[in-house]
């Protein structure tokens, strides 16, 4: 079942609009200091993990801010200082912070205490389907009466919300059109500077990463073979709506039946906002949850998948950087196309085989992993779709992004040479 849709997310910004208020006239009062603040929509992990490891190293105060147990013991194992995020403390660290550093929305911090913050949006995935203004899934509410009103309040808000924005990364110029146009910035606030959260598909050797992925996986999904192909399954949210893409019980006995035939194992990561009910009738260690209750970050494991399958997740565009093929499960393209919209045409990235049901993506997933032709041509479109949006592949991504936020008048910490 879907966990949350914009229209009820709507709804409950307005009804908080009295608070906005109040956190506005607090901040207004509160001096703001030089540490820096950072949260995460998806937990302790994204490219805010990757900028709060250098700013530490470079001697800023920082703090990370959690709204869950589960998000204070991550942190804990990774030696970072917390703060919850809700009630007068988070509000108090939010409200002192001279920055601020999110990946989704305000809310990944105290949103009550954004104003006169330098913030620093990093954002979680290069742009395929359509998202913020360019979207109309974002201003949804409740059909009420007044609806229309109510759509273009909320609007006029999330436009106010997003010019609180100082820097948000792009990945390429591609993809820098694509944001601005979405949050409606303008002049030089988004930059192309690669994105923090890819730095851990460029940095080192290909070996070293597919070590260091291997054991995040083994410690998150269990024990995998070296031999034993993964196949990572990564649908995306449906803004609330039901996945039309969740096999019944003869397409799950299909599926493990073809990976028991190759020696592979599907790890499925649905989108932490609207879960999936993917789960094999019965229990099969061929298939294996890999949701954000399970590893909040999938990006560090990465290097140790062989083959991704996804509908229309920017997972797509990012594991180009390691040359993986990557397989299109999308039964309802045209409708997403028509109620949600990409950014051009979803054929121009999936190519004209994307499949529209599990039949067709078991016959195509079992070409690529029988044929090592096919394998290295699906590479290799990967390959290229990601050269087309990553402008960087050094593993400096996350330098860039600090040195833009410091020559834009952020100080060096105390006690810096």
């Amino acid at each position: 079942m879907a966990s949350f849709s914009f229209g009820s997310g709507n709804a409950a910004k307005l009804l908080r609009i009295p608070l906005y208020v109040a956190g506005r006239i607090g901040t207004l009062l509160v001096p703001r200091g030089e540490r820096w603040v950072f949260g995460c929509g998806a937990g302790i992990g994204d490219g805010a993990l990757a900028l709060h490891r250098l700013a530490t190293g470079e001697g800023h105060a920082t703090l990370w801010l959690t709204s869950s147990d589960r998000e204070d013991r991550d942190a804990a194992a990774l030696g970072l200082r917390t703060v919850r995020k809700g009630g007068l403390r988070g509000w108090w660290a939010t409200a002192r912070a001279g920055v601020i550093v999110v990946t989704h929305g305000l809310g990944d911090v105290n949103r009550y205490a954004i104003s006169g913050a330098f913030v620093v949006q990093l954002w979680h995935g290069i742009p395929l389907k359509r998202i913020g203004l360019d979207s109309p899934a974002t201003t949804q509410v409740p059909q009420v009466p007044g609806a229309p009103v109510l759509r273009r309040l909320i609007g006029i808000l999330y436009r106010r919300a997003a010019q609180r924005i100082r820097v948000l990364p792009a990945a390429s110029h591609r993809s820098r059109g694509r944001l601005e146009s979405a949050f409606a910035l303008g002049g030089d606030r988004v930059v192309v500077t690669g994105e923090p959260r890819v730095d851990v598909l460029s940095a080192g050797s290909a070996a070293q990463r597919r070590a260091t992925a291997s054991a995040l996986l083994s410690a998150a999904a269990g024990p995998i073979a070296p031999s034993t192909r993964t196949i990572l399954y990564a649908p995306t949210w449906r803004d609330g709506a039901a996945d039309p893409a969740v096999p019944d019980a003869a397409q799950w006995i299909e599926i493990i039946r073809v990976l028991e035939q190759r020696d592979a194992v599907l790890l499925v990561r649905s989108h932490p906002l609207g879960e999936g009910a993917y789960a094999p009738p019965l229990p099969s260690s061929r298939v294996r949850m890999l949701g954000a209750g399970v590893l909040a970050d999938v990006t560090p494991v990465l290097p140790a998948v062989d083959v991704l399958i996804t509908d229309y997740s920017s997972l797509a565009y990012d594991v180009g950087l390691l040359a993986m093929p990557v397989l299109y499960l999308a039964p309802d393209a045209e409708e997403y196309a028509r109620t949600r919209g990409f950014y051009g045409r979803f054929r121009d990235v999936a190519g004209d085989d994307a499949a529209g049901d599990w039949q067709a993506l078991l016959a195509e997933l079992s070409a690529v992993l029988d044929d090592d032709g096919v394998f290295a041509a699906r590479s290799q479109r990967s390959a290229t779709l990601s050269a087309e949006m990553h402008a960087f592949r050094d593993g400096g991504n996350t330098r860039r992004v600090y040195e833009t936020i410091r020559a834009r008048g952020i100080p060096a910490p105390k006690g810096a040479v």
